[in-house]
């Protein structure tokens, strides 16, 4: 990781040495506190952070549905996400705001614990690697399914949550692949590891829908919102691993991992084994939006200063 200089906390910049919690603090122990991924880029008009307002709407949504109040509004909230990458002279950055409990009463129940909130900012590349864009990646079918949700919250950010997703991506990469698909209830495809995943079919595109443990993802939304701009249905409806394995086209998308192929399922290729024509004509449409390029989705970047 390359360090910055400060991070948010508690309602002030520290330095990032500085930015501690103790080891008795409740979700180190237990797990429940929630967190974004957002990304500011050196745009062609700025540096902008794209579709700032719904991350910050999501963090607090994923607060409430784990009970944790957050003690700033999301006027204050969003100001530290923009400062976060102003005071460090950052003109792109992978912005992390986290909210978590502090050290109190011990035990599940986290009563009379204090919320504390941080975000930091620090400069970060290509999640899946810098070839992932142009040459896809290749990926097995976890042996982890993922959490079922009717035992977690799906649409939340939780930090507990993501230890399914380890599990997947380190056994993944054991194995010599770059990441997992992980399936649901029913044997129903969910995401990646830590992506969403779509597929497109006779110049179709299919996503799984929330109810498999997939998380509603920010860029998924924008996906599917291209992919009508550029004339293509796309249908949320259950997946199963015959018909990932049998797509004209798969791409994973994220805020890290941008919209990337999927060009192989456990040594298997998917069509020609390079990434898809629509995956490219998404891909690029995408990167032109979040980088300012594109005019009709200007409305979604916010200036940081």
């Amino acid at each position: 990781m390359e360090k910055s200089n400060l991070i948010w906390l508690n309602g002030e910049f520290v330095n990032w040495e500085d930015a501690n919690v103790s080891v008795m603090s409740h979700t180190l122990h237990y797990g429940t506190g929630v967190f974004e991924g957002i990304r500011a880029r050196d745009s062609k008009i700025g540096t902008t952070i794209f579709r700032l307002p719904d991350h910050v709407n999501r963090l607090f949504d994923s607060a409430e549905a784990y009970n944790l109040k957050i003690p700033y509004d999301k006027e204050i909230i969003t100001s530290a996400i923009k400062d976060s990458v102003h005071l460090n002279n950052l003109s792109s950055a992978y912005i992390r705001p986290l909210v978590f409990f502090g050290e109190g009463e011990m035990g599940l129940l986290p009563k009379s614990v204090p919320v504390y909130v941080s975000v930091a900012a620090w400069n970060w590349g290509a999640y899946l690697g810098d070839d992932a864009g142009n040459q896809g990646v290749r990926v097995c079918i976890s042996k982890w399914k993922r959490i079922s949700p009717q035992s977690f919250k799906p649409t939340a950010k939780g930090v507990g949550g993501y230890m399914n997703s380890t599990l997947a991506k380190v056994d993944a990469v054991e194995k010599g692949y770059d990441d997992a698909i992980m399936l649901g209830d029913n044997d129903v495809v969910a995401e990646g590891s830590g992506q969403n995943l779509f597929l497109i079919k006779n110049g179709k595109v299919y996503t799984p829908p929330i109810e498999t443990g997939a998380l509603g993802g920010i860029t998924r939304k924008t996906v599917i919102e291209i992919a009508s701009n550029l004339g293509l249905e796309t249908e949320e409806t259950n997946i199963n691993e015959e018909q990932l394995k049998d797509a004209d086209e798969l791409f994973f998308t994220g805020t890290a991992t941008e919209v990337v192929g999927v060009v192989s399922i456990d040594n298997q290729d998917i069509a020609n084994g390079k990434p898809g024509e629509i995956t490219g004509n998404i891909r690029q449409k995408y990167l032109e939006i979040v980088n300012g390029e594109n005019e009709d989705f200007l409305h979604y970047l916010t200036l940081v200063k």
